[in-house]
């Protein structure tokens, strides 16, 4: 699990990990999120998501861990899941849920300055005052008052720097 607030690095450092990890794929949670954003009716939605973050959705945490436990088992394979989770309660949910499907499952919080962030939402082309941005210091309070497993600092350090604290912290574990 890759936690972090949006332009902390996850999708970057997933995207390097899978060719770094035998026998890996890409599980993005957030694909769950979209589809039952495109499927629930608005009423539902109004009531469970007042927020309009599909992760508010009760569905959202089940299917997440239910979609994981089926990749796993029909493929026996490594998931690398990236995703921003910064209720502590919904982490809780999907990485004890993950955990009950294999034992070999930890949780990395990737960590930026706001400034860090702000500027890598800026690259990729973000609007600057959209959702994303909104979510940082949300994020940024939430992963310093909670345990989101194994942080790595990503502040001035390159891809490879990162792909290498993580892969030096798994053999740790």
């Amino acid at each position: 699990m890759i936690n972090g607030a949006f332009g902390a690095g996850k999708t970057t450092i997933a995207n390097r990990l899978v060719n770094e990890i035998e026998n890996s794929m890409i599980y993005d949670p957030e694909e769950i999120g979209y589809m039952l954003r495109n499927v629930i009716p608005i009423d539902i939605k109004r009531t469970e998501s007042v927020t309009g973050d599909f992760q508010d959705l009760d569905l959202w945490k089940e299917i997440t861990v239910d979609m994981g436990k089926k990749l796993i088992t029909k493929y026996n394979i490594n998931l690398i899941v990236p995703m921003t989770i910064r209720k502590i309660e919904y982490f809780h949910y999907i990485y004890n849920g993950f955990k009950s499907i294999d034992e070999q499952t930890y949780p990395f919080c990737l960590n930026a300055s706001k400034e860090t962030i702000y500027e890598r939402l800026r690259l990729r082309g973000e609007e600057e005052g959209n959702w994303c941005y909104q979510q940082t210091d949300k994020c940024l309070e939430a992963f310093n008052q909670s345990d989101f497993g194994e942080y790595i600092d990503t502040e001035r350090k390159s891809i490879d720097e990162i792909i290498q604290d993580l892969k030096g912290k798994l053999k740790h574990l």
